[in-house]
C-alpha cells in the first residue's frame, strides 16, 4: 500500500468519528492556508539549501547540514509533531525505507518545531532510527519557504481539539497563549539536497493530508547519488 493510501485511510476513518460541523472549519482551515500563497514559496528545486545546526532530540548533540553532506546526498523531512497522525505514519515509512536510503550512500533528518522532549517521545516510541532534530519556531522551516503563523481561527480549532501547540512546541502549558512564535507550525514537505547543497526535490502542501510517495523520493536520490557516482 502507497504512503498516500495508508493517509486517506487516516481521513476516512477521522470523517466517520469526527462532527460534521469541526470537520467543515479543518476544511476552511485548510483552504485560508492555500490562498495564503505558501506554496508558491516554497524553495523549488534548483535552489542552493539553507545551513542547519540543530540539536538532535535523542543524543542532545548538535547536528550540521554540512556534516550530513560532506557523507552524502540528504533528505530532509519536515514533520508538524508527534500529535498528528499523518506525520507519524510518515515517519514510520521512512523507518521502515530507511536501509534503502543508507543503501544509496544517503541520510534523512526529521525536522520539527516540536521540543526536544517531544520528538524523543517519538523517536522511542516508533523506534525512528534516523536523527529528529528541533527546529526551534519553525526558524529552518521559514527559510524553507514552509513555515507559517496560526490565525486566530485556527488557534481556536486547535484548542477545541486539544492539541496543545504552545506546550508542544514550546514548553508551556497555557492553551490561551497568542504568542506567535509557538503558535508555528511549517508545512509537511520533503526536500532531498544533492553533496553540492542544491535542492533536487522539493514538495510540501497546504493541506497536510498530502505527502509525497517515498518511491519519488528515492529516485530523486539515486538521481542525485548517480551524479557523484555513488551506488
Amino acid at each position: 500500500m502507497s504512503l498516500q493510501a495508508r493517509l486517506d485511510q487516516i481521513t476516512q476513518s477521522t470523517r466517520k468519528l469526527v462532527q460534521p460541523e469541526r470537520l467543515a472549519l479543518s476544511e476552511k482551515l485548510l483552504e485560508d492556508l492555500l490562498h495564503t500563497g505558501i506554496e508558491d514559496r516554497v524553495l523549488p528545486v534548483g535552489s542552493q539549501a539553507p545551513a542547519f545546526d540543530l540539536p538532535d532530540a535523542v543524543t542532545g548533540q548538535r547536528v550540521r547540514s554540512a556534516d550530513l553532506l560532506a557523507l552524502g546526498p540528504l533528505i530532509v523531512s519536515f514533520f508538524r509533531g508527534r500529535w498528528d497522525p499523518y506525520c507519524v505514519t510518515e515517519l514510520e515509512t521512512w523507518r521502515d525505507l530507511y536501509a534503502q536510503v543508507r543503501q544509496r550512500g544517503a541520510l534523512l533528518v526529521g525536522l520539527s518545531p516540536e521540543t526536544l522532549r517531544q520528538s524523543e517521545f517519538a523517536a522511542m516510541q516508533h523506534h525512528i532510527p534516523y536523527p529528529l532534530l528541533h527546529d526551534a519556531n519553525s526558524g529552518v522551516a521559514e527559510q524553507f519557504g514552509i513555515a507559517y503563523d496560526l490565525t486566530p481561527d485556527a488557534q481556536r480549532y486547535y484548542r477545541s481539539i486539544l492539541v496543545n501547540i504552545p506546550f508542544l512546541n514550546g514548553g508551556r502549558n497555557v492553551m490561551a497563549a497568542d504568542d506567535t512564535h509557538v503558535w508555528r507550525l511549517p508545512l509537511p514537505a520533503t526536500f532531498v539536497i544533492s553533496q553540492s547543497n542544491q535542492i533536487v526535490y522539493s514538495e510540501a502542501h497546504a493541506d497536510f493530508r498530502v505527502r509525497p510517495e517515498p518511491e519519488d523520493v528515492l529516485h530523486a536520490l539515486n538521481t542525485s547519488a548517480g551524479s557523484l557516482g555513488i551506488g
